[in-house]
Protein backbone atom coordinates (compact mmCIF):
# COMPACT_ATOMS: atom_id res chain seq x y z
CA UNK A 1 0.00 0.00 0.00
CA UNK A 2 1.44 3.13 -1.35
CA UNK A 3 0.51 6.63 1.03
CA UNK A 4 1.28 9.88 0.10
CA UNK A 5 2.19 12.35 3.34
CA UNK A 6 1.35 16.30 2.34
CA UNK A 7 2.84 18.69 5.14
CA UNK A 8 4.93 21.69 5.24
CA UNK A 9 6.29 20.66 8.18
CA UNK A 10 9.54 17.96 7.34
CA UNK A 11 9.41 17.32 11.38
CA UNK A 12 5.72 16.52 11.25
CA UNK A 13 6.16 14.37 7.76
CA UNK A 14 8.84 12.47 9.28
CA UNK A 15 6.93 11.99 12.69
CA UNK A 16 3.92 10.84 10.10
CA UNK A 17 6.51 8.72 8.01
CA UNK A 18 7.47 6.88 11.40
CA UNK A 19 4.74 6.29 12.98
CA UNK A 20 3.21 4.39 9.39
CA UNK A 21 6.49 2.47 9.46
CA UNK A 22 5.43 1.30 13.07
CA UNK A 23 2.07 0.82 11.59
CA UNK A 24 3.87 -1.60 8.69
CA UNK A 25 3.29 1.12 6.03
CA UNK A 26 6.58 1.49 4.16
CA UNK A 27 6.05 2.98 0.67
CA UNK A 28 5.34 6.58 1.69
CA UNK A 29 5.65 9.28 -0.45
CA UNK A 30 6.35 12.91 0.67
CA UNK A 31 5.02 16.41 -0.45
CA UNK A 32 5.64 19.80 1.39
CA UNK A 33 3.43 21.28 -0.08
CA UNK A 34 0.00 20.79 -1.87
CA UNK A 35 0.96 22.07 -5.20
CA UNK A 36 3.75 19.41 -4.64
CA UNK A 37 1.58 16.51 -3.29
CA UNK A 38 -0.50 17.09 -6.15
CA UNK A 39 2.25 16.55 -8.51
CA UNK A 40 3.66 13.29 -6.42
CA UNK A 41 0.18 12.02 -6.81
CA UNK A 42 0.14 12.92 -10.29
CA UNK A 43 3.36 10.94 -10.56
CA UNK A 44 2.42 7.63 -9.05
CA UNK A 45 -0.64 7.36 -10.12
CA UNK A 46 -3.30 5.06 -10.39
CA UNK A 47 -0.68 3.69 -7.23
CA UNK A 48 -1.28 6.21 -4.31
CA UNK A 49 -3.79 4.12 -2.30
CA UNK A 50 -4.24 6.86 0.86
CA UNK A 51 -3.77 11.07 0.88
CA UNK A 52 -2.64 12.31 4.25
CA UNK A 53 -2.60 15.61 4.07
CA UNK A 54 -1.95 19.00 6.59
CA UNK A 55 -4.30 22.10 5.93
CA UNK A 56 -2.20 24.34 6.65
CA UNK A 57 0.52 24.88 3.83
CA UNK A 58 2.08 27.89 1.26
CA UNK A 59 1.17 27.16 -1.93
CA UNK A 60 -1.60 25.79 -2.22
CA UNK A 61 -2.76 24.49 1.09
CA UNK A 62 -4.89 21.26 2.32
CA UNK A 63 -8.59 21.81 1.80
CA UNK A 64 -7.23 23.48 -1.61
CA UNK A 65 -5.48 20.08 -2.78
CA UNK A 66 -8.58 18.14 -1.19
CA UNK A 67 -11.02 20.02 -3.68
CA UNK A 68 -8.48 19.47 -6.58
CA UNK A 69 -7.86 15.69 -5.54
CA UNK A 70 -11.96 15.27 -5.67
CA UNK A 71 -12.61 17.29 -8.68
CA UNK A 72 -10.10 14.80 -10.82
CA UNK A 73 -12.52 11.19 -11.66
CA UNK A 74 -8.75 9.72 -11.34
CA UNK A 75 -9.04 10.05 -7.76
CA UNK A 76 -12.86 10.81 -6.52
CA UNK A 77 -12.42 7.48 -4.13
CA UNK A 78 -9.09 7.86 -3.38
CA UNK A 79 -9.12 8.17 0.81
CA UNK A 80 -7.77 11.26 2.56
CA UNK A 81 -7.05 11.83 6.09
CA UNK A 82 -6.77 15.71 7.08
CA UNK A 83 -4.33 15.81 9.97
CA UNK A 84 -3.96 19.80 11.11
CA UNK A 85 -4.24 21.89 14.16
CA UNK A 86 -7.39 23.12 12.86
CA UNK A 87 -9.77 21.09 15.57
CA UNK A 88 -13.28 23.57 15.52
CA UNK A 89 -16.11 21.62 14.70
CA UNK A 90 -16.90 24.29 11.30
CA UNK A 91 -13.44 23.29 10.18
CA UNK A 92 -13.92 19.85 10.55
CA UNK A 93 -17.56 20.48 8.84
CA UNK A 94 -15.90 22.53 5.83
CA UNK A 95 -12.75 19.83 5.19
CA UNK A 96 -15.43 17.13 5.34
CA UNK A 97 -17.77 18.17 2.76
CA UNK A 98 -15.09 19.05 0.58
CA UNK A 99 -14.14 15.14 0.82
CA UNK A 100 -11.92 14.12 3.60
CA UNK A 101 -12.93 10.71 4.29
CA UNK A 102 -11.33 11.43 8.02
CA UNK A 103 -9.90 14.01 10.48
CA UNK A 104 -6.99 14.01 12.74
CA UNK A 105 -6.22 16.96 15.35
CA UNK A 106 -2.38 17.99 15.84
CA UNK A 107 -0.84 16.71 18.17
CA UNK A 108 -2.09 13.27 17.75
CA UNK A 109 -1.21 9.84 19.27
CA UNK A 110 0.52 7.08 17.37
CA UNK A 111 -2.95 5.32 18.29
CA UNK A 112 -5.01 7.55 17.15
CA UNK A 113 -3.38 7.77 13.51
CA UNK A 114 -3.57 3.95 13.71
CA UNK A 115 -7.23 4.54 14.79
CA UNK A 116 -8.21 6.48 11.70
CA UNK A 117 -6.49 4.84 8.98
CA UNK A 118 -8.13 1.54 10.29
CA UNK A 119 -11.66 3.43 9.50
CA UNK A 120 -10.81 4.68 6.40
CA UNK A 121 -9.63 1.61 5.24
CA UNK A 122 -12.03 0.12 6.50
CA UNK A 123 -9.84 -2.04 8.80
CA UNK A 124 -11.31 -3.61 12.29
CA UNK A 125 -9.23 -2.53 15.19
Amino acid sequence: MKLLVVDDSSTMRRIIKNTLARLGHKDVLEGADGVEGWNQLLDANPDVDMLITDWNMPEMNGLELVKKVRADERFVDLPIIMVTTEGGKAEVITALKAGVNNYIVKPFTPQVLKEKLGAVMGVAE
